[in-house]
């Protein structure tokens, strides 16, 4: 049978990519290795896929010895999701555990490897619903294509193939117009945008986030590329890898350069950078669901040295009127920094109980900080439960000695069953000591104030008793170079000049339960930490977790949520703040927030003034500070009171905004936090903003970023912004100009886009009481509209169940619409499992209708489902004056006014209908 067009089509794409880039090739530097060639390639029998098998070309020596004989196997695992598997034909390699990650298997190395097959796949090409995978037999080579318009998405022919025990190479073609984003974690001085030639190494490492394009906290090998060639469209490419690697993005071409493990390539088709984020969790996992509060604001400190400066900290709050939900105590809690127990003299047991009896019967939560270093101490019951259950990383089968707060420690190892089961006990002990709500995983790289080999000094005391610099290693310590793991071949580039992989870290030769080296687990501590601690809460009263967690790999966003670690209280800080933020939320980690006003020093009362404008928007929102800084509390000064009682008011207005953002990324994996292009894939100079984001599809806040400012320029999508401080007060753009918003000291800009409703309530002190607060609905319409239409949504549930989803009687969801039709206004809801709302008493007050053209509605008739309400006493018709318009080209003026129906009763379980007429003029 002859070949389709479509598929001539294709192969013929495939074919001018490979010629035109083995052209390239020829010009590129000496490669330290010569490629393979592909020797047999069948249908995998069992499973689906393609099951080949490559052959060295000509070994080299350059970091080690070729392997000879490597297994591909390709399959299209959805409809718009694609694999390609390159691993040692003959034996196992070291992959992202698959209990870890779950995930299919492909086919087993060491069995096939020269057999002749009964099922030869013979097409250069192999097609999916969306993505085609193509490639060559001499040299290998592949490159993956959108099927809709051929438009080449990798392919490896830019570079050669390179496969040794731990060395891997493999590069793609890029166009120089492509706009790519991830590779973390990193601060990116230059945004959120890749920059060609800064340097991504990913190695999970504690270094403080001020270390600019420098390999931090937690490891994220996936990007999205997005394209503008006559149709914007977006694809995303992870390399699900642990090991350290290089990246080098270059413009017009991309190198990965890892030290170990198998090339696993997951291809996500998008076309949009929603779908692309919602293809990815679905491989990851889903992030996991919040507890409303929290969406709240908390506040913590290093330095709360006992329980009544918790306690005053917490009246602090409350006589300022500034919202507060959680109150946090970083090690100070701790007897001597041993987790999970507590400061008999600063923090006794029973006044921190009635402590947190007191808070807990207002609606507040209390939060502390576990490490995963275990102190080093025959007294101490954690280490002796440990020790007894062999549950520690070895180095020369001994626990592995290190140092962290409490002095000298053993790591955990999270991988092994065994230890998850001891640190859940853990867990379980601690949390009959003291009932905290959330736990927080700190120094989980894993940090080590020591590197290599250690021991227990005899001639000092460790840790040296009232160090003023407890980070200093003062356990006797001797290098590890007489390893290849210690000293691998090829050196990235880890804290940004190549340092050995295991300073201030576990030593690469150290060993886990079942042979696992910690030179291929490394980047994954942190994970398997967050997983494990993750059971231990859900097992404790069914109730929803909340963990946060400095290290990160992929997947980690279904177990917890992060911060962007040690910060400092800078105007660059506060900027970089956004991109870091904007990138976990593509890794599919959305709750994420930087510590507000900066970790140290000192920041300037300007400085936190904008921060907590800035950060009471981040969807992770606290306050944290050092030891060592001054008190930098929100009521500390009372300008930043007033920026606090402002910013963090809005906040809790939009709370059911937030919580439903928070639904939409657990079913979905929506980032809460957004860059602007999300929502405007076609305005191209939204690529690279970096100093805006968006909450969901359409609240955009645009942030005071410089110093001594009292506006800000800002970038607005063409249509219509509303400020969601003055409703009367609206942008509206019509190209790429930027706009001048005033932004005086105590205030931020934050607008809703048109065609938007936006669930709000009143707001308060504290998200229990928020939440119950009537509801006013937002509705925007293009300013001057006569005709158009309007959608939003929102979720209520009873957030302490584990599980976020639709239940008759524990969840309502609710579509809300509006329409303007020859002068006719209609809005409307369609309710799902109305039960939960109905009995919580839940009401809509208000409805706001924005940018309508019109004239006078007195006397109007307004009904719901039918029924008139104008012989209701209490329910009002209200008009504003016509909207101020920030930016309008002349000759375009529209009229336009606010619509206000207030003194409403709507139950939200309950769908409506509500219309009247307005006096439509022209």
């Amino acid at each position: 049978m002859l070949p389709s067009f479509a598929a001539l089509h294709h192969l013929w794409l495939c074919y001018f990519t490979f010629l035109s880039l083995h052209l390239c090739a020829r010009a590129l530097p000496q490669q330290v290795g010569h490629g393979y060639r592909l020797v047999s390639i069948e249908e995998n029998p069992s499973g689906g896929g393609l099951v080949g098998y490559l052959q060295v070309k000509q070994s080299t020596t350059t970091y080690g010895p070729d392997i000879p004989h490597l297994r591909l196997f390709v399959k299209h695992e959805t409809q718009d999701r694609l694999r390609v598997h390159i691993t040692d034909a003959e034996k196992e390699r070291w992959e992202v555990p698959y209990n870890l990650l779950p995930r299919e298997q492909p086919p087993a190395s060491g069995s096939s490897y020269g057999k002749s097959s009964s099922s030869p796949f013979t097409a250069s090409e192999y097609a999916g619903d969306e993505l085609v995978f193509c490639y060559t037999a001499d040299p290998f080579v592949f490159a993956v294509r959108r099927k809709s318009n051929g438009q080449s998405l990798f392919n490896s022919s830019y570079g050669t193939m390179v496969f040794k025990d731990q060395y891997l190479e493999i590069s793609t073609q890029l166009p120089k117009t492509a706009a790519l984003y991830g590779l973390g974690e990193n601060t990116q001085p230059g945004g959120i945008r890749l920059r060609p030639k800064d340097p991504y190494t990913l190695y999970t490492t504690d270094i403080s986030a001020i270390n600019l394009n420098t390999d931090l906290y937690g490891s994220h090998p996936v990007y999205m590329d997005l394209r503008n060639e006559g149709e914007a469209s977006a694809h995303a490419v992870l390399l699900l890898n642990s090991n350290g690697m290089d990246v080098f993005y270059r413009g017009a071409s991309l190198t990965y350069k890892v030290i170990g493990g198998v090339f696993d390539f997951y291809f996500f088709a998008g076309p949009t950078p929603l779908a692309v984020v919602e293809q990815y969790t679905s491989l990851i996992g889903r992030p996991a669901p919040m507890p409303y509060w929290a969406l709240g604001f908390h506040q913590c400190r290093w330095g709360y040295h006992n329980l009544s400066v918790v306690e005053a900290v917490v009246e602090g709050y409350k006589n300022a009127h500034i919202p507060l939900d959680v109150i946090w105590n970083d090690d100070d809690h701790m007897d001597a920094a041993k987790d999970f127990t507590l400061d008999p003299v600063n923090y006794p047991r029973p006044k921190l109980l009635a402590f947190l009896d007191k808070i807990h019967s207002q609606g507040m939560k209390y939060i502390v900080l576990i490490d995963p270093g275990i102190a080093v101490n025959s007294t101490y019951g954690v280490f002796q439960r440990g020790m007894a259950k062999d549950i520690f990383i070895k180095y020369e089968a001994e626990p592995y000695l290190a140092q962290v707060w409490p002095g000298p420690v053993y790591f955990p190892d999270f991988l092994y069953s065994g230890t998850v089961s001891w640190w859940v006990d853990e867990i379980a002990r601690f949390h009959k000591l003291v009932p905290v709500d959330g736990l927080w995983i700190d120094m989980n790289e894993a940090s080590n104030f020591c590197t290599g080999k250690c021991e227990i000094p005899k001639d000092h005391l460790c840790p040296v008793p009232d160090s003023t610099t407890p980070w200093e290693c003062c356990l006797d310590c001797k290098n590890i170079t007489n390893t290849r793991w210690d000293d691998p071949p090829y050196k990235i580039n880890a804290s940004g000049m190549q340092a050995p992989l295991g300073y201030k870290t576990i030593a690469a030769s150290a060993m886990h339960h079942d042979g696992i080296l910690e030179y291929n687990a490394h980047s994954i501590y942190g994970f398997s930490q967050a997983v494990a601690t993750h059971e231990a809460l859900q097992g404790l009263e069914g109730k929803r977790p909340f963990i946060l967690s400095r290290s990160s790999f992929v997947g980690s966003g279904a177990y917890a949520a992060h911060w962007t670690g040690d910060n400092k209280g800078t105007w660059d800080d506060l900027r970089y703040s956004i991109s870091t933020m904007l990138n976990f939320g593509i890794f599919g980690m959305p709750m994420v927030g930087s510590d507000i006003c900066g970790f140290y020093p000192q920041p300037t009362e300007e400085l936190c003034n904008r921060w907590i404008e800035l950060g009471a928007f981040y969807p992770f929102s606290r306050d944290h500070a050092n030891f060592a800084s001054p008190r930098q509390e929100l009521y500390q000064w009372d300008s930043v009171a007033k920026s606090a009682r402002n910013a963090l008011g809005l906040r809790y207005k939009l709370l059911p905004y937030l919580y439903t953002l928070n639904y939409e990324a657990h079913v979905s994996g929506a980032p809460i936090a957004r860059p602007v292009f999300f929502s405007f894939l076609n305005f191209t100079a939204s690529y690279g903003l970096s100093t805006q984001f968006l909450l969901g599809s359409s609240v955009m806040v645009s942030p005071v970023l410089k110093q001594g400012a009292s506006s800000v320029e800002a970038l607005f999508p063409p249509g219509t912004w509303y400020s969601l401080f003055d409703f009367t007060k609206a942008v509206v753009s019509q190209d790429e100009r930027y706009v001048t918003l005033d932004a005086p000291l105590n205030e931020v800009n934050v607008h809703v886009y048109q065609n938007t409703i936006l669930p709000m309530q009143r707001g308060g002190m504290i998200s229990k009481e928020a939440r119950t607060t009537p509801f006013t609905l937002v509705v925007t319409f293009p300013l001057g509209a006569t005709q158009g239409d309007s959608k939003g949504n929102v979720y209520v549930d009873d957030d302490e169940r584990p599980e976020m989803k639709l239940v008759e009687g524990e969840a309502t969801y609710v579509d809300f619409y509006a329409s303007v039709r020859e002068k006719r206004v209609t809005v409307w809801s369609e309710v799902k499992m109305g039960k939960f709302s109905l009995e919580k008493g839940l009401m809509i007050e208000k409805v706001s209708v924005l940018g309508l053209q019109g004239g006078t509605g007195k006397g109007l008739a307004i009904e719901v489902d039918g029924q008139p309400l104008n012989d209701i006493s209490n329910v009002y018709f209200r008009e504003s004056p016509a909207v101020h318009v920030e930016k309008l080209e002349v000759g375009n003026k529209r009229n336009s006014m606010m619509v206000e129906i207030g003194g409403l009763a709507l139950p939200l379980g309950k769908k409506f209908s509500m219309s009247w007429v307005m006096g439509i003029e022209g």
